[in-house]
């Protein structure tokens, strides 16, 4: 017996468990591959909205500016600088809410929350961590004068 005879037989007898082998695992490793090249052309994952850092500090800004508004110039002056002041308050409140996982009512219009609706949402905003103003001032009961 020769080295060729040799090969033939274990060619013969090792087919079978090849073709098996092949037929068992063959899947899984075509998955494999195929989540790896998936994987690979995937797009990093990026942040729906601005960051965390960015809504609270808008939200202190917007917060400081309509403390300032109140107790500033006459009120027909004043009224429709506070009542946008307000929307962007809002705003930036359901997106921080958004982030922060806190419950909230989505309004149909951005920043068209009342004003029990806009404090509880900074109260809970607080409670979440965000550092917000201690004192915020009154706020308009429907979001105009």
């Amino acid at each position: 017996m020769n080295a060729v005879d040799v090969a033939k037989l274990v060619l013969i007898v090792a087919t079978p468990t090849l073709l098996g082998a092949l037929v068992v695992y063959g899947p899984k490793w075509c998955a494999r591959l195929a989540d790896r090249w998936r994987d690979s052309r995937r797009q990093p994952l990026r942040p729906l909205g601005p960051p965390i850092e960015q809504l609270a500090a808008d939200l202190r800004r917007l917060l400081r500016l309509h403390g300032e508004l109140t107790a500033s110039a006459h009120l027909a002056m004043r009224a429709h600088r506070l009542w946008a002041v307000e929307a962007a308050i809002a705003a930036r409140a359901v997106e921080a809410a958004k982030a922060l996982d806190v419950p909230h009512r989505d309004p149909d219009v951005p920043g068209a929350l009342s004003r029990d609706e806009l404090i509880t949402i900074l109260r809970d905003l607080s409670r979440a961590g965000l550092v917000l103003p201690a004192k915020v001032g009154p706020f308009t009961t429907d979001g105009r004068f």
